[in-house]
């Protein structure tokens, strides 16, 4: 599955369009990985535990978005785009979207 957020697949022609496909993931925080944050914030610093959940999240939202590409007979999604929303208190998420496509 080619994904890119630019309006085309470069070198490939767009040869059916099958709309718009997205996919979301909401996750919260662990209560411990806060109290580590929460000293990070005082003395400064990357949050790792943080950058991997925010890692591992964009990967399952790609993913659910590509599993419905798939289920369209998409083989390229282009205009990928992201969006993150605080959906209730240490919850936030992650939402993926694009134009589901074939190329050849």
């Amino acid at each position: 599955m080619e994904i890119t957020n630019i309006e085309t697949v470069p070198g490939r022609r767009v040869i059916a369009h099958y709309g718009l496909v997205c996919g979301s993931t909401v996750r919260s925080k662990n209560a411990f990985k806060d109290i580590g944050a929460s000293f990070k914030n005082i003395f400064g610093g990357e949050l790792k535990s943080y950058t991997k959940l925010l890692n591992e999240t964009r990967q399952e939202a790609i993913d659910r978005m590509i599993e419905q590409a798939t289920q369209v007979g998409a083989n390229a999604v282009i205009n990928v785009r992201f969006a993150t929303s605080d959906v209730a208190a240490g919850a936030a998420e992650i939402y993926v979207y694009g134009t589901a496509v074939r190329v050849e």
